[in-house]
């Protein structure tokens, strides 16, 4: 099952989900990143996007790199989904081809 989240609302959980692993309050994370807390606060309710040096300051305050702001976590039943379906997908092509091929074969 493919998630379809708004990078805001994706930018905005893992931001609060970072700044909390790393012990910090809003208040901190911004005096460290060069930010206001307003500012902040607005990119974490995905009212506002920061600019990439901003995304920059934000992940080097906290140590992480700035994509894994924008990482996805799948549940392990969700991976599989996922697995599934590409598998289906490539198989589906695969085949597909083949039997093509081979029509195309037999009209000769």
């Amino acid at each position: 099952m493919e998630k379809k989240i708004p990078i805001r609302n994706l930018l905005a959980r893992n931001l609060r989900d970072h700044r909390r692993r790393c012990g910090f309050s809003q208040e901190k994370l911004a005096e460290k990143a060069g930010i206001s807390t307003q500012y902040l606060s607005m990119i974490e309710i995905a009212r506002k996007f920061p600019a990439s040096d901003v995304l920059e300051k934000l992940a080097d305050a906290m140590n992480i790199k700035v994509y894994e702001l924008f990482l996805i976590d799948y549940s392990p039943r969700e991976e599989l989904e996922l697995l599934r379906k590409d598998i289906i997908n490539e198989m589906k092509q695969t085949f597909g081809d083949i039997i093509e091929q081979t029509l195309q074969y037999a009209s000769k």
